[in-house]
């Protein structure tokens, strides 16, 4: 969440609460909502390692809020992050240890976790069509979040599938 706070304040001064609404208008409901207390945590955590300065403005009928700019340094950092390329790809995948320690444990079938591990990314790509339906058409960057991470659903179910095909042909 670090950096995606610094990006939002690449484009000018924001509090935390607007951040926040950024954060859901440009990514929709697909994306886990970030809490309003979390953004608010990293605010300050950024601020005293320097990435962001805050300023209190004073409010007439409200508490004083803090406003946050970004610093050089900050500048400096998002500058960095959109530079380098992601790591990827899930090399230590939680699934496929289970998969490779089941046998050795006995307390596991491998087709059963494959089975169950499938009928847990369909759901999870059903949800996605529904909030993809439910999603406002003008947000393409909420649709391209959505689009993807089916994309990346239907490799892993591709991906299940060769495992059990390697799987079968072992027995």
């Amino acid at each position: 969440m670090r950096l995606h706070l610094l990006a939002l304040l690449a484009r000018g001064p924001a509090h935390g609460y607007e951040l926040k609404q950024d954060l859901e208008q440009l990514l929709g409901s697909a994306y886990p909502q970030p809490n309003v207390g979390q953004i608010y945590v990293t605010l300050g955590r950024l601020e005293k390692s320097g990435l962001i300065e805050g300023e209190d403005v004073a409010q007439s009928s409200r508490p004083n809020k803090k406003v946050y700019h970004l610093t050089d340094a900050g500048r400096e950092a998002l500058r960095a992050w959109f530079e380098e390329p992601e790591d990827e790809p899930r090399v230590r995948d939680d699934f496929f240890m289970k998969l490779a320690l089941a046998p050795q444990t006995g307390l596991a079938d491998q087709i059963s976790l494959i089975n169950h591990q499938r009928r847990q990314y369909l759901n999870t790509m059903r949800q996605l069509s529904k909030l993809a339906a439910a999603e406002d058409r003008d947000n393409r960057i909420a649709h391209l979040l959505i689009e993807g991470a089916m994309l990346h659903l239907q490799a892993d179910l591709d991906w299940l599938e060769r495992c059990q095909e390697e799987l079968e042909e072992l027995e």
